[in-house]
């Protein structure tokens, strides 16, 4: 089960690597705003240029966010789903195959004919549905992992929107990030996984 948790961790972390390429940058204009989703947000790190810096560890929010959580068990299940349906069919064949070798002299010449084109078509058929199989479940996987970056980015921009903070949000991870180093205090992880938790929690109350 820990095997499975960290491959789908792993699927999910570089989806979301793939979706914050070194950096993504969040400039907006106008007054700010009091957070609806965050009423004690961070004070802004100030650098050189006035520019305003933060990071999410992306880890950490994988780990924390509810809705990744669920998505995580989902597919999971899912996953076993499928694959216990391919075996069922692998031995579903395996016993017909044994039952004609033992009872096929029995059929008439056209009954054998037919039964071993039957046969031969599922053979043909079990050799690649692992590889169907695989590729259904990554499909899925796929798909999961878009809606939760969709989830992840919208949330950002309408928080950085209203919070009027940060010119430039970083994503750290540990085992690839861009950076070496960055300063504690620009770590908002927190408030977004937070957040994120809090929208998700009322979104499944409707």
């Amino acid at each position: 089960m820990e095997n499975k948790t960290s491959k789908i961790l792993l699927i999910c972390n570089a989806v979301l690597l793939l979706g914050l390429i070194g950096i993504y940058v969040l400039h907006f204009t106008g007054a700010g705003t009091k957070s609806k989703h965050n009423a004690e947000a961070t004070a802004p790190l100030q650098k050189e240029g006035g520019l305003t810096i933060a990071y999410v560890n992306t880890d950490t929010l994988l780990a924390k966010y509810q809705y990744a959580i669920d998505m995580e068990k989902e597919l999971l299940a899912y996953k076993d789903q499928q694959e216990a349906m391919g075996r069922k069919q692998m031995e579903q064949f395996q016993n017909d195959y044994q039952d004609y070798l033992k009872n096929g002299a029995n059929l008439t010449l056209t009954q054998q004919q037919n039964k071993e084109a039957e046969l031969k078509q599922r053979a043909e058929r079990m050799s690649t549905l692992e590889q169907e199989l695989t590729a259904k479940i990554m499909e899925r996987q796929m798909a999961e992992n878009t809606k939760l970056l969709n989830a992840i980015f919208a949330f950002i921009r309408e928080y950085n929107n209203e919070n009027q903070q940060f010119d430039i949000i970083l994503r750290k991870t540990f085992n690839d990030s861009p950076t070496l180093y960055l300063n504690p205090a620009m770590d908002i992880t927190d408030e977004i996984v937070n957040g994120l938790n809090e929208e998700y929690k009322n979104l499944k109350k409707d």
